[in-house]
């Protein structure tokens, strides 16, 4: 695809000569490079081998020149890779030539080809940026950023984004919501079904999982990202403390799982690797519950 987040393609060019510069403006094409210097002015520097280029400030990113983006927004870019387009070369005082580079191009053209023709309940890559306490930000292509509210991350409750996804993670993500250029998106109902997550384990059988809260009647427990189940109370507890558990029994009419909790640990937990169970691009609705539960969970996208 043409407008993946920064960061994947890592095809960073290097020019040999200025005829070579002037192909790339001839062709439009977009490229990728590392920004080595974010100079007093916001300018972003990127080497381009025969050649340096600029970018300035203004054509960064998206919202720079109305100021609906703060200039946080370019320092953060120093050694990461951004796209560009290179739109002429022009010479200092020193009449050394450098090439003026546009992110914002890049991402105005991701906007009006890409971005803005994504529907609810489709199935893109993204790549996370910059998480925070209510979310996960996101690149959805060229830089461009949008939102995974941190209930949309998974089914089973996280205290933080951080217990799911990490910065540099290259995920995918589901269309929830578009209002105006603003665009949310989930993650959950990507992650499989109550029922799907379930057919993992069996009754009688001993396996890991993550406390997730601990309350006076039991300990929710993790077993995968959208599935927990309760286990009887025990000793002291934290959230995000690995345990092993045994599986009592599991109830789809009912979506409970009954745990006990054999033994706690300390050691460092890690991210649960994710799976994904839905391959297509689109759905137009996700049904988490079992067709018998009592309980109905469901995602309409079409709505």
């Amino acid at each position: 695809m043409k407008y993946l987040p920064e960061g994947i393609r890592r095809n960073e060019k290097k020019f040999a000569s200025l005829d070579e510069v002037l192909t790339s403006i001839q062709s439009g094409e977009i490229i990728e490079g590392r920004v080595v210097l974010c100079d007093s002015e916001h300018n972003l520097h990127i080497d381009l081998g025969i050649i340096n280029g600029i970018i300035p400030r203004c054509e960064g990113a998206i919202g720079i020149e109305d100021a609906s983006v703060r200039d946080i927004a370019l320092i953060s870019r120093v050694n990461k890779f951004v796209a560009f387009k290179i739109k002429a070369v022009e010479y200092d005082e020193a009449q050394m030539p450098y090439a003026v580079l546009s992110r914002r191009d890049v991402q105005l053209e991701c906007k009006k080809s890409y971005t803005d023709k994504l529907v609810c309940g489709d199935i893109i890559a993204a790549k996370v940026t910059h998480i925070e306490c209510f979310g996960a930000f996101i690149d959805i292509g060229a830089g461009i950023n949008s939102l995974i509210p941190i209930d949309m991350l998974s089914v089973s409750r996280i205290n933080h984004p951080s217990q799911r996804v990490y910065v540099g993670q290259l995920i995918q993500v589901v269309l929830r919501k578009r209002e105006g250029d603003k665009l949310t998106f989930s993650l959950k109902e990507l992650l499989g079904t109550w029922e799907e997550n379930a057919r993992l384990f069996s009754a009688g059988e001993t396996v890991t999982g993550i406390v997730r809260s601990v309350e006076e009647y039991g300990v929710f427990v993790e077993l995968t990202p959208n599935l927990a189940g309760l286990a009887e109370p025990y000793g002291e507890l934290q959230p995000g403390q690995q345990v092993s558990v045994f599986i009592k029994s599991i109830m789809s009419e009912k979506m409970k799982i009954k745990l006990v909790i054999v033994e706690a640990f300390d050691n460092e937990i890690k991210n649960q690797e994710l799976k994904y169970y839905i391959k297509s691009k689109h759905i137009d609705r996700w049904d988490y519950s079992p067709y018998n539960a009592v309980k109905q969970i469901s995602t309409d996208f079409s709505s």
